[in-house]
């Protein structure tokens, strides 16, 4: 397997008509996320913002979308009715139209899900223990 360092040489592995579906993906994730930091993690076009958002990836008859987890895979699980899923992995076929409105909503929706997770980390803990310690004198 070669090991790229960035995505552009990442795309250049394809064919070209594959590479066009791939830049139409990568270009959704960015209009979705436009200040997500572009990388390549696992071999793959990956986009981070408070985390990882998604990867996305091309294998030999499809295109796969991985949306870092389940979450999004159940949440959107009747506009994926007809495509190929796993646990979190969602695989388009060349030969169908790949769903970009559906890819740029699902980006979007996680990009929620990780500014939640940012502000719930960045809350200040309460200290039990000194609230029932000052109750106590």
């Amino acid at each position: 397997m070669t090991t790229v360092k960035t995505v552009d040489e990442y795309l250049s592995l394809f064919p070209e008509a594959q590479r066009n579906v791939l830049q139409q993906i990568r270009k959704t994730i960015k209009q979705a996320a436009p200040t997500a930091e572009e990388t390549v993690s696992y071999g793959m076009p990956a986009y981070k913002l408070n985390g990882v958002l998604v990867y996305f990836g091309g294998f030999k008859n499809h295109c796969s979308f991985f949306p870092a987890g389940n979450s999004l895979i159940k949440q959107f699980s009747s506009e994926l009715k007809g495509y190929n899923t796993s646990k979190g992995t969602i695989q388009f076929q060349l030969a169908e139209p790949i769903p970009f409105k559906l890819i740029s909503k699902m980006v979007k929706e996680r990009l929620k899900q990780n500014a939640a997770k940012q502000k719930a980390k960045a809350k200040p803990k309460s200290n039990t223990k000194l609230t029932k310690k000052a109750a106590v004198h």
